[in-house]
């Protein structure tokens, strides 16, 4: 991948001091027309979040700020309202079975833009022992 289309918006250092990353994903994210004008403009923050995988089988991510578009008026949403994750059913699947097998949790470690779209890369990880 080129570093002419790929530029970090938000980061969760504190992610690797508190866990064990075993394996990344890429995923897409849901967002309103509004939210990726303000994910655009560096705007967004992974701090406090989390990811789930609901009781309907999809990946979620909570806790995820991204700051309403200063031109947005009546367009803007809750800046951390509860959105989407994009993955295959496959590797949900696959998650579910590894999250319940090893006890292991999902972390969001960064937010980027590749190209013309927003993505969100999460870890599945293993806690670490204080």
């Amino acid at each position: 991948m080129s570093k002419d289309n790929y530029k970090v918006v938000a980061q969760n250092k504190k992610a690797s001091f508190d866990y064990f990353i075993e394996e990344r994903y890429e995923t897409g994210i849901t967002l309103a027309g509004t939210e990726v004008k303000s994910v655009r403009m560096g705007k967004a923050s992974i701090k406090e979040s989390y990811v789930q995988i609901d009781k309907n089988g999809e990946v979620i991510i909570i806790g995820m700020h991204i700051s309403p578009y200063e031109k947005g008026n009546i367009f803007n949403k809750d800046p951390l309202r509860v959105r989407k994750l994009l993955m295959h059913k496959s590797e949900i699947r696959r998650l579910i079975g590894t999250i319940k097998e090893k006890g292991l949790t999902l972390v969001p470690l960064e937010v980027y833009l590749k190209g013309r779209l927003v993505k969100v890369e999460i870890g599945l990880a293993q806690g670490k022992k204080k």
